[in-house]
């Protein structure tokens, strides 16, 4: 019972977030039911769920060159969560000179790790069967 609260509460944030779900948010200004469902997700340990919201840069990674390609870099969120976002560069173009204290806007799949989860997906499914993700940084939108 103490894990479907969570579960439902996030479940209730993404019914509210849904209608905005395909407009990219403004840099500085998130929605708060689907900025509320990333840390939600975190608190409910719930996994393979769609979110978006913004983060800065904290620690940029050395790309994952194990099978499919990623840019690999950390999100502090608002809230003071940290994400380690899997941008899969095979798929979708590199986020061109990304910096430490950039804001980064992401629509991708949350995933719950105890360090604060991990977002992948924000790119195109060539494939068709999965929404498509995408991040945006200094205006320009990567998917």
């Amino acid at each position: 019972m103490k894990r479907a609260v969570p579960i439902l509460a996030i479940l209730a944030a993404l019914y509210f977030g849904w209608a905005r779900i395909n407009d990219p948010p403004q840099p500085g200004r998130v929605a708060a039911p689907a900025a509320e469902a990333v840390e939600q997700a975190y608190a409910g340990q719930v996994s393979g769920i769609q979110v978006r919201g913004e983060g800065r840069v904290v620690h940029i990674l050395p790309d994952d060159d194990d099978g499919s390609r990623h840019q690999r870099f950390i999100l502090k969120l608002a809230s003071g969560q940290t994400l380690l976002v899997a941008h899969n560069i095979d798929l979708a173009a590199r986020l061109a000179g990304l910096q430490e204290g950039d804001v980064v806007a992401f629509n991708g799949v949350y995933e719950w790790n105890s360090k604060g989860g991990l977002i992948h997906w924000t790119h195109r499914d060539p494939g068709g069967r999965h929404e498509a993700g995408w991040l945006k940084h200094n205006g320009r939108t990567y998917q």
